[in-house]
């Protein structure tokens, strides 16, 4: 079932300012504000600085980073929205990568029961999946996003020219977004991923390769906004990724979120082969690919029971039950999938030895 809510408006184009101008002269004057974190500011800013200039635009900025990602930083986007006279007709921009584009949705959705948001992402991994879809919210005692809400920017800007800025280490994590679609929905989109090369970066081909990545996250969304059914797909990888992610950061050795979603991937894709059916050349094909490209995490067997630990928290479960996105084969899914302790950390094991 579709839901109801009027869905973003999503736009591609190389004049993020023009477009830009044409939202923001339908709110009234001294009614837009602008979230961005430290590192946008110095980086992206100079683009749509006409526009800041022209309507006067405040700007608050937050920290760079995942530990920024509290709700410190909530407080003092309220703080900054509350003594600057927003209210429900105002308009929030957020100018930034992921971490920014989740927290400013956040504090937009629940300041005064919720004020329009435009999200302008500025990473790979934003402009994939963070900054759409509707999921907004900060980490809470050691969780990754475990306070949150549903709520849809309503425009999304997507431009290329901000991905000039960012280190290799951070396209890779936006690219392992792209994959994830790939194998969930589309062997052609995965197939094109494969052969893109990412190492002489054509920013105009990698524009049309985003589209096609957005397309299959936004499909997912359209049909289950609230994540009940079809839309668990866009979690494949995620369960155990957000194990990782969470155990870097409290180990001391924190690794970027679309690293941990490979590695993820690599143990989900062992417990495809073990209960959907996925062969055994494509698991091994594919993870080889993964960790030519993204390297390792290394973990012991001593570490197999806090990661098992930290997946029984994980969002998505029922009772119980981890849950579990699954894939027989690239392109198709099974969700709900339920697997036991013990193939959990088989599937630790087979990351381990890779």
């Amino acid at each position: 079932m579709t839901d109801s809510k009027v869905h973003s408006n999503i736009i591609f184009s190389q004049q993020v300012d023009v477009e830009l101008r044409k939202i923001v002269q339908e709110y009234p004057a001294g009614k837009v504000f602008l979230l961005t974190d430290k590192m946008a500011a110095d980086f992206c800013m100079p683009l749509i600085q006409k526009v800041i200039d022209e309507y006067s635009i405040q700007i608050v900025a937050i920290g760079s980073g995942e530990e920024n990602k509290n709700i410190q930083s909530i407080v003092e986007v309220w703080d900054f929205l509350s003594n600057n006279g927003a209210d429900r007709k105002s308009l929030l921009i957020n100018i930034g990568g992921g971490m920014l584009t989740d927290l400013g949705g956040f504090a937009a959705s629940t300041f005064k029961r919720g004020l329009d948001f435009v999200n302008i992402p500025t990473t790979l991994l934003a402009q994939v999946d963070a900054s759409l879809g509707g999921k907004t919210g900060f980490n809470f005692n050691g969780l990754k996003n475990e306070i949150g809400v549903f709520m849809e920017p309503n425009s999304v800007i997507i431009n290329t020219n901000f991905l000039k800025t960012i280190d290799r280490e951070n396209f890779l994590s936006g690219y392992a977004e792209m994959l994830k679609h790939g194998l969930i929905k589309s062997r052609e989109h995965w197939d094109e991923l494969l052969t893109y090369d990412m190492e002489n970066i054509n920013y105009d081909a990698l524009q049309e390769i985003i589209a096609h990545s957005v397309v299959v996250k936004e499909w997912h969304v359209l049909n289950d906004l609230r994540e009940q059914n079809i839309r668990k797909a866009l979690n494949f990888g995620h369960t155990v990724g957000h194990a990782f992610e969470s155990y870097a950061m409290k180990t001391g050795r924190p690794i970027l979120h679309g690293y941990a979603v490979v590695y993820g991937m690599i143990a989900e894709l062992h417990l495809s082969a073990k209960q959907c059916g996925l062969g055994i050349d494509e698991l091994n094909s594919i993870s080889s690919w993964m960790i030519a490209k993204y390297g390792k995490f290394e973990i012991q067997e001593s570490d197999f029971e806090a990661l098992y630990q930290i997946m029984t928290h994980d969002k998505k479960n029922e009772g119980k039950r981890i849950n579990f996105t699954l894939i027989p084969e690239i392109g198709k899914v099974e969700i709900n999938v339920d697997c036991s302790k013990e193939l959990i950390i088989e599937a630790l094991e087979y990351y381990k030895n890779l």
